[in-house]
């Protein structure tokens, strides 16, 4: 697959034309960041009419550990931070998982949204194992300098396990 000047992915035709490649049934691994909108924008164009996107939203399994420990030394008042931090997540992935539906819903895209929790690579991959899909879209690494929590994405370990090509949208920032 050759990439067009915007960065998307193109076919060649069976009359040697250029054009836009287009996937069925897309699986597309993001969360609310600015890489992570431009990965559904450009799994949106992939997609088109017709299409269908699986979004897989991955909590990075370092958020079992933000219960505060350090500073609650009250069990009760820990146990409710924890419940704090858990629902305050629900809810920033089921706004972002709406946004993304209602998009894909304009252009004639069927949508579905899951949300897991662990090492990103790992849950893409089995996410991936039990699904059809033509493609993964996922965003690059936040760059440097760039506010905000950097995690880590395993390409090595996702790509290995992968039987489809990979799409790796960089971010709006580069």
């Amino acid at each position: 697959m050759e990439l067009a000047a915007g960065g998307q992915p193109t076919r060649e035709t069976a009359t040697g034309e250029r054009v836009l490649a287009r996937a069925k049934s897309i699986l597309l691994a993001s969360h609310d960041t600015p890489g992570g909108r431009a990965a559904a924008a450009a799994a949106m164009d992939l997609a088109g009419k017709g299409g269908m996107i699986h979004h897989l939203i991955v909590v990075p399994d370092f958020w079992k550990g933000m219960l505060g420990d350090d500073w609650l030394n009250n069990i009760a008042v820990h146990r409710r931070f924890g419940r704090y931090v858990e629902n305050q997540l629900e809810r920033e992935i089921a706004a972002f998982g709406a946004e993304i539906e209602a998009e894909a819903g304009r252009h004639g895209i069927s949508y579905s949204c899951t949300a897991r929790l662990g090492k990103p690579a790992e849950c893409i991959a089995e996410f991936f194992a039990g699904g059809r899909h033509d493609l993964v879209v996922v965003g690059s690494p936040r760059p440097k300098g760039v506010p905000g929590y950097r995690s880590r994405l395993a390409f090595e370990t996702l790509v290995k396990r992968l039987t489809v090509p990979l799409m790796v949208v960089p971010h709006p920032g580069r």
